[in-house]
């Protein structure tokens, strides 16, 4: 290991041994997940901003924080006799060679949809040779979690239901059905009944249509959103240039604001 990350390993031990910091001396596997689901997603954020302004900075901390998440809990492993963070190190390096025979072996993958179809094949015949104990299936969709955030969770199930070609053949078929959609939610709302289920329908052909064109929904609404905040913040600063709030101005003059905002970026 490198001098800054056995510095980081002995930092965290000295916080967890006896007279060390009081509440990394409480947490446990359990109290911790929070933490590493609220890290990742600020990773998360921060690479959308690295992507679009080519700021590396946040993303250098934010990836630290996830670092920190990972050491944490393998020196609560290691307090234990669960693990250590050295098995983590090696388990993962063993599991990119494994799974990459055609860089480290003589198999011969020449596209990347090649790659995850024997990245796949890989992990079954890894997990059934480790003896690794799964839990019974009753449907291949059962391999996504039902924790997931609901983008990622309907884009991994598609994609599930994609690969035994359960899935429209070309994008204008899903544009079809988002006309078919969005006809039923104007329906529904016109009588008032199943407007929940018929929005969430209609998300979940977006979310198809994202797929099919590879992009990442998650990632595609989150740049949508960033893109939001700051034209939304350019309405606010232009109304108090004038000395004036969102509550003394009106739709017509916010929204020629934001089409200034929208034609600066």
């Amino acid at each position: 290991m490198s001098k800054n990350f056995d510095e980081l390993i002995s930092v965290m031990a000295r916080l967890r041994a006896p007279g060390g910091c009081p509440w990394d001396r409480e947490q446990t596997y359990a109290s911790l997940a929070q933490y590493l689901l609220e890290e990742c997603y600020e990773t998360f954020d921060a690479i959308q901003e690295a992507d679009q302004t080519g700021d590396t900075a946040n993303l250098t901390e934010e990836l630290g924080d996830v670092l920190l998440q990972v050491v944490f809990h393998s020196t609560i492993a290691a307090e234990r006799g669960d693990f250590t963070i050295d098995e983590v190190v090696q388990s993962v390096t063993e599991k990119l060679i494994l799974r990459h025979p055609h860089v480290f072996g003589e198999a011969e993958l020449k596209t990347a949809q090649d790659v995850l179809s024997n990245w796949d094949e890989l992990k079954k015949a890894q997990q059934k040779a480790s003896g690794k104990v799964e839990k019974p299936k009753e449907s291949i969709l059962d391999d996504v979690p039902v924790h997931f955030p609901a983008l990622l969770e309907g884009q991994k199930l598609t994609k599930k239901a994609a690969k035994v070609k359960f899935d429209w053949e070309n994008t204008d078929q899903i544009f079809d059905k988002l006309t078919e959609e969005t006809d039923e939610l104007k329906e529904a709302i016109v009588k008032n009944e199943n407007v929940e289920e018929e929005i969430g329908d209609l998300l979940f052909v977006v979310l198809n249509l994202a797929r099919k064109l590879e992009v990442d929904a998650e990632t595609a609404l989150k740049k949508t959103n960033r893109k939001f905040r700051q034209r939304f913040k350019f309405i606010e600063d232009e109304l108090k240039k004038d000395g004036k709030t969102l509550e003394d101005s009106n739709l017509e003059e916010m929204d020629r604001l934001w089409n200034q905002a929208k034609a600066a970026n």
